[in-house]
């Protein structure tokens, strides 16, 4: 049996506040979703099923380019961090995998394999990293990495990636996700052919070391670090390169990667129609790349996204295996309660998809019938599944509140108690 944090008296004890409550509501949504020829167990049990990874840095505070104001209890290293993964985990059962970022995370394989196996933790996919230099770096990634113009740190770039995927293996990871920083912050200061060229060379590098029951991930995004051009800037970019490469090469799809306005539910529709939706890095915006807690600004949008996945999910689509994964930066909150919220806000759209009457819908369509195809969406959004999400949590172990629980249960105040206060600093993110 997998060890918890959190003592069960602490969960219980949260619990029986709550359940009387809960199951009265459930069993009054029941009967409402009855009328409309829908099984709230049915539902249930999907959403039981639904999983989303934990990125390792998430549970650390995150940061600006102006500053970054450190919280206590801050994880000192991959297995502190495993550690309040674990948390989550156990009071929303909804995260059983997490996802590590080498070289913040670098650590002997078996001893992480050993230690997230205490809490009945599992590894997701594995993130590279030559956006930045570590410590002992032999060449700058300052002019990029996979598309620099030296080929000496185009290799040890590659070389990096190659070493991921080594340490995935004994992981049991199945997945390697490369975002790079490249680009151009002048007009002239690159070839953009030359470049784009240079990157899939080292991209093909990457990909013929990748056994063969992995996937490569490779994730688009319009700006940032470089503000004038970016290499992978857009998921056209994207779709490309997971073309050029080959069959085990897909799209991430990142939600705060986008210009405003941008469609990204068809974008989604789009990569599942031509078989390269790799999955997800969930997450919200307002102005840019924010890595707000997922659903706190566009909850709409989120629900629209899943519109496509559960259409996918339903139909059957070919190679339709996405990847779920949290990607935020957490900087005025405690991370373990923004991103054990998010959690519940993706399982919470997948629920809202699951309502929407799809033959209805596709009748609506074919009529040309607009205003009522986008009410059947509406219906299904405005429909309160938070009882079925509860009712999930208590079913597979978790707590009704997970927030309440956590916060009944001290933990931040506990750890802070057993890691030393970490100094706050400069800006850039864990």
């Amino acid at each position: 049996m997998s060890e918890t944090i959190i003592s069960a008296e602490v969960v219980e004890k949260s619990n029986a506040a709550r359940k009387a409550n809960l199951e009265r509501d459930y069993a009054s949504l029941g009967e409402r979703l009855d009328r409309r020829g829908i099984a709230i167990d049915a539902i249930r049990d999907k959403v039981e099923k639904f999983a989303v990874a934990i990125p390792s840095w998430g549970v650390g505070t995150g940061g600006t380019r102006f500053a970054r104001f450190p919280d206590a209890g801050e994880p000192r290293d991959i297995f502190d961090k495993i550690e309040d993964c674990a948390v989550i985990r156990q009071l929303t059962q909804a995260t059983p995998t997490v996802s590590l970022h080498i070289p913040w995370d670098k650590a002997d394989p078996n001893r992480l394999k050993q230690a997230a196996s205490r809490f009945g933790l599992r590894f997701d996919a594995m993130n590279s990293n030559t956006f930045s230099d570590a410590r002992d770096q032999k060449l700058s990634y300052k002019f990029g990495s996979l598309s620099h113009a030296d080929a000496g740190t185009r290799r040890q770039a590659v070389e990096h990636n190659l070493e991921c995927i080594e340490i995935g293996r004994t992981l049991g990871s199945k997945a390697l996700t490369v975002w790079i920083g490249d680009g151009s912050n002048f007009p002239g200061q690159v070839n953009f052919a030359r470049a784009f060229e240079r990157y899939l060379n080292a991209m093909k590098d990457i990909y013929a070391g990748l056994p063969d029951d992995w996937k490569l991930f490779t994730e688009h995004k319009m700006y940032e670090p470089a503000f004038y051009s970016t290499v992978v800037q857009d998921w056209g970019t994207n779709y490309m390169i997971a073309k050029e490469l080959g069959d085990k090469a897909f799209c991430l799809v990142d939600l705060g990667h986008h210009a405003p306005n941008v469609n990204i539910e068809m974008i989604v529709s789009r990569l599942i129609q031509f078989k390269k939706l790799g999955g997800f890095h969930f997450n919200d915006s307002k102005y840019g790349d924010d890595d707000l807690d997922a659903g706190s600004i566009d909850p709409y949008r989120l629900f629209l996204v899943f519109n496509e996945l559960v259409d996918a999910e339903l139909s059957g689509a070919e190679g339709f295996h996405p990847a779920h994964m949290l990607d935020q930066s957490h900087n005025v909150t405690d991370p373990i309660e923004s991103l054990m919220l998010s959690a519940v806000e993706v399982q919470r759209a997948y629920a809202q998809a699951l309502l929407v009457d799809r033959k209805a819908l596709e009748g609506y369509q074919d009529t040309n019938d607009a205003l009522m195809a986008t009410q059947m969406l509406k219906v299904a959004y405005r429909t309160d599944v938070e009882p079925i999400l509860a009712m999930a949590r208590l079913k597979t172990g978790g707590a009704i509140d997970p927030v309440a629980a956590y916060r009944a249960a001290g933990y931040r105040a506990k750890v802070a108690a057993e890691r030393p206060a970490v100094a706050g600093g400069s800006g850039g993110i864990v």
